[in-house]
């Protein structure tokens, strides 16, 4: 008869152990790879149907900065990392072999006094929409993120801006979401997912700053 170890002789044995980390390993690679393949599908399916539309995003935004405008950003979470990601690519430079000037470009998700002052006397709802009043004037564009398009904060100052006589742009996932009926233009990432449509708009950030930074060569 063969003889079978113990489970806790199996949990002492360098065999088993092994053996063990081996097959949760092999399932995390199985994860891992099942997570890029769904990444690299998005952004196949992205290829052809939005490819236009980041062009003309470009093309908004460049044409208000050529026109002496800025750049407001906003969003929640991933979203406000995103704001501030491209804000200072905007302001600083894509690439390092960039001659370009600077570029006004400024995220609402940085300054902790302003957003918890906003927070604090207004609500939550109001921290970038105050800023908008602050900061926008009329040919200013507003950049807004949202995974979902149902951020009210974020929406908020979207009407705001367009109160101003700014011109509103929406980055947004799942069905676009109130925001893409609000915005003057809008991209929806075709995806429920939100790490998925956090990776669309990280690289959709991406390509309108190298095309832009072309522009101003």
């Amino acid at each position: 008869m063969q003889y079978a170890p113990t489970k806790t002789e199996q949990a002492r044995c360098p065999f088993y152990q092994f053996k063990n980390t081996m097959t949760k390993t092999s399932k995390q690679i199985s994860v891992a790879l099942a997570q890029i393949e769904d990444s690299i599908a998005l952004k196949e399916k992205i290829k052809s149907g939005l490819a236009e539309k980041i062009v003309k995003l470009s093309l908004i935004l460049g044409n208000c900065l050529k026109k002496d405008g800025k750049i407001l950003l906003c969003g929640n979470g991933g979203s406000a990392a995103d704001a501030q990601h491209i804000a200072g690519e905007l302001v600083v430079r894509l690439k390092s072999t960039s001659k370009r000037k600077a570029l006004p470009a400024i995220a609402l998700t940085v300054n902790s006094s302003v957003l918890t002052a906003a927070a604090n006397d207004f609500g939550f709802e109001r921290v970038f929409s105050r800023q908008v009043e602050a900061l926008g004037k009329r040919g200013d564009c507003l950049l807004a993120f949202s995974t979902s398009g149902e951020s009210s904060n974020v929406n908020l100052a979207i009407k705001t801006a367009k109160k101003i006589g700014m011109k509103t742009l929406a980055l947004s996932g799942k069905d676009g979401g109130e925001m893409s009926r609000i915005a003057d233009f809008s991209i929806i990432v075709p995806s429920s997912e939100t790490q998925r449509i956090q990776e669309v708009h990280f690289l959709i950030g991406h390509i309108v700053c190298d095309l832009i930074e072309r522009d101003f060569e």
